[in-house]
């Protein structure tokens, strides 16, 4: 930024009351954080999708697991830990049997057939 436009900049933000300041800086924050928000939405990783998991309570094994599977199927994109409490309602189950019976190998079947239609 030149000089010229600092100053520029300068005189037109000393105009301004306290309260365009805050909304000015508001409306700022929003443009700065909006397209990160949008990312973080349509946006994830394994690392992350393990981190999910070991929130819910399995194990680092386990949802290392669990994650590799998801993702093999080419299903991370539906949230690790979504697919296993929309699943474990659907099998009336807690989600941490789901989790455990999946480490085991069981359900993936399902999950395809519910996630991708197969």
């Amino acid at each position: 930024m030149t000089k010229e436009k600092f100053e520029s900049e300068k005189q037109k933000l000393e105009k301004l009351s306290n309260e365009e300041l805050n909304q000015l800086f508001w409306k700022k924050a929003e443009e700065i954080i909006n397209p990160l928000i949008e990312l973080a939405q349509t946006h994830t990783s394994p690392s992350i999708e393990r981190s999910v998991l070991l929130r819910m309570g399995f194990n680092s094994l386990e949802a290392k697991t669990i994650v590799e599977g998801i993702f093999e199927r080419e299903l991370l994109g539906k949230g690790a830990g979504n697919i296993l409490l929309t699943m474990s309602k659907k099998a009336n189950k807690d989600y941490l049997t789901y989790g455990k019976e999946i480490v085991q190998g069981s359900h993936w079947e399902e999950i395809e057939t519910m996630y991708k239609g197969v």
